[in-house]
């Protein structure tokens, strides 16, 4: 029996596309604290990352087999590494925090570093910005995108702070660089998200 379906036109789409959809160069990423005492400006570092995600979650399958057949059921959920692209400024400001982060972790001379993960380890905060405004004391002019979503990344911490290319090519162009956190969880929050 054949089955009919609706031809949906661009007016159909344009009624599910919410708020025009979700722009990916519309997000702020908050480090507010820095574990072990080590200077941070987490003001800086808000403006200063120039990219980041929101990491994959996986949940893997575990194979049962049964008479030739394998029968797939859900195993652990996993989350990626989650990143950020850091703008360099002349100071290495946010460099050198992140090369102390991996030094109170572990030291290079001597692999000593802190073995409690409370002291080597904080929480981080990715907001999915929407281009409409709501109300904010934080401007001049009473108004900041609105948040769609919030990401907050529970005990991250770093495991590589990646290489800085330098070469006599790369004219008119600014240093940046990357680092790569370990996630234990994340509460998302707003857009349908719930905690947890």
């Amino acid at each position: 029996m054949a089955t009919t379906r609706e031809n949906l036109t661009i007016s159909d789409f344009k009624s599910r596309l919410v708020g025009g959809g979700a722009r990916s160069n519309l997000f702020e990423v908050e480090l507010a604290t820095f574990p072990g005492g080590i200077p941070w400006d987490a003001t800086s570092f808000k403006f200063m990352c120039k990219a980041a995600q929101l990491p994959a979650q996986n949940i893997s399958a575990i194979e049962v087999p049964f008479r030739g057949r394998t029968f797939k059921v859900a195993g652990d959920r996993t989350i990626d590494p989650w990143s950020v692209t850091i703008i360099n400024d002349e100071g290495f400001i946010l460099r050198n925090a992140f090369e102390s982060w991996s030094e109170l972790i572990a030291k290079l001379d001597t692999n000593i570093g802190a073995t409690d993960p409370s002291a080597y380890m904080t929480n981080a905060k990715v907001y999915q910005l929407g281009r409409g405004s709501a109300p904010s004391s934080q401007n001049n002019s009473g108004f900041a995108n609105a948040v769609l979503k919030e990401y907050e990344f529970i005990d991250i911490f770093p495991t590589s702070v990646a290489a800085i290319d330098l070469s006599y090519d790369n004219a008119n162009a600014i240093e940046e660089f990357t680092v790569e956190f370990q996630v234990q969880s994340i509460n998302v929050n707003g857009a349908g998200g719930t905690n947890g």
